[in-house]
């Protein structure tokens, strides 16, 4: 697979020109295709939602479009239930999955209408105290072990601290029910970031197999099951993409064997992707600053981890663009480096790249999920500004980069002790 920029060298040359880098840049077109598509793969079911993960790209105008295409919000902390509910979202279209939970953000999000996923079960109690148990909710199972498909290990759930073993979560179950909840969800994550068509239709069917099960133990009826995340993207170009509509298939097919003749026929599947919904969709833009010959030969651009966590802190692959040189021989190899006082602060190590001067523009690819939203502030840097790529070709602003004020507005009385 060829990875192309969403925009070219005279669209980034305009950008900079008011937007400095570097940047975290989204197209829209991409974003609202890519949402419909997922809504055509699961239109078979009537009661399709995706609830995207706001943990991936906490973006209030990113909210907002994917509101206006159907979606709904998965949150797991106060400020993403606020920023959903500032958005418009309320119930039933915002989930909270969340895990060594305050009392408060329990009660916030019942006040909101948020749909409570309990990630164990001793937070019954913990919700019952804080709130009440609402009518609507949801519970996480873990099976433990690792993860399978076919002879390939995806992941290692036993050793995740989310969700509940198959006897608690049917014991939970019968508790909740008889503490006055009627519309139960049933939701699990198991594999992370999977390249791979047959992800969600095993998932599925284990899950559609467990509400089955659950219903014969505690006579509790499954309304809604959550397929959560997972489904990934792929970050090298020698990986072809999942196709959605594959998916929506595979898992309409587990429906149809496994529900509809236990006589859940009615469940409604939900999602919460990130990845799957952004990342291709999202690019770091940079410019190379610096240039280095040592004992390797290094590109010093102006982003770093702070804006771009992923490399540095899990060793990941992000695609690289020279812009204008797509064509050129990658006939140099080079470590692509950030300044923060980390040796782990590349954003590629030994990459084969064009031939690289000072001044260049470096598209950084894949970053619309998991990349600004991961940023944190070591050696004071500042976290970059993010940019919507319009429809329409134009560009909005739709967060500022902050500024050192910004970086100091928590330190009680330094402006006046400096001054």
């Amino acid at each position: 697979m060829v990875k192309k920029p969403f925009i070219t060298k005279a669209q980034a040359e305009e950008i900079i020109a008011t937007y400095p880098t570097p940047f975290h840049i989204y197209d829209e077109k991409a974003i609202r295709k890519n949402a419909r598509d997922l809504y055509k793969a699961f239109s078979w079911n009537k009661g399709f939602c995706e609830y995207f993960a706001v943990k991936a790209t906490p973006n209030p105008s990113i909210l907002k479009i994917l509101k206006e295409e159907g979606c709904g919000t998965d949150c797991s902390s106060y400020a993403e239930l606020l920023m959903s509910k500032k958005c418009g979202f309320g119930f039933p279209k915002i989930m909270f999955s969340s895990n060594d939970t305050p009392l408060s953000e329990f009660i916030y999000a019942n006040e909101i209408g948020a749909i409570i996923n309990l990630d164990d079960i001793t937070h019954i109690e913990a919700l019952e105290k804080a709130c009440g148990i609402p009518e609507v909710i949801s519970c996480r199972y873990n099976p433990g072990g690792k993860f399978s498909i076919s002879t390939t290990i995806m992941d290692n759930p036993g050793d995740a601290k989310y969700g509940m073993t198959k006897p608690q979560i049917i014991e939970a179950y019968k508790q909740l029910r008889d503490k006055g909840a009627k519309k139960f969800g049933l939701h699990a994550f198991l594999a992370s970031n999977t390249v791979s068509n047959e992800y969600y239709p095993t998932l599925a069917g284990i899950l559609f197999r467990l509400a089955v099960e659950i219903k014969e133990a505690s006579g509790v009826d499954i309304s809604f099951i959550n397929l959560s995340g997972g489904i990934g993207v792929p970050y090298t170009p020698d990986k072809e993409p999942n196709d959605i509509f594959v998916i929506g298939e595979g898992v309409r097919k587990a429906f149809e064997e496994i529900l509809v003749p236990a006589g859940l026929g009615d469940v409604s599947i939900f999602t919460e992707l990130g990845r799957f919904m952004l990342a291709p969709y999202g690019h770091l833009v940079t410019t190379a600053i610096h240039e280095k010959h040592t004992h390797k030969e290094y590109i010093g651009v102006d982003a770093c981890a702070v804006n771009l966590m992923r490399p540095a802190m899990y060793g990941a692959y992000h695609h690289i663009t020279v812009l204008g040189k797509e064509d050129a021989p990658c006939d140099h190899t080079y470590d692509i480096t950030g300044s923060l006082c980390e040796n782990n602060d590349k954003f590629a190590i030994d990459r084969k790249l064009p031939k690289i001067d000072k001044g260049d523009i470096l598209v950084i690819h894949d970053t619309g999920a998991h990349g600004f939203a991961m940023g944190y502030n070591y050696n004071g840097k500042l976290k970059s500004a993010e940019l919507l790529l319009r429809e329409d070709g134009s560009v909005a602003e739709i967060r500022r980069a902050e500024t050192v004020e910004d970086y100091f507005a928590t330190l009680e009385g330094f402006w006046d002790v400096i001054e």
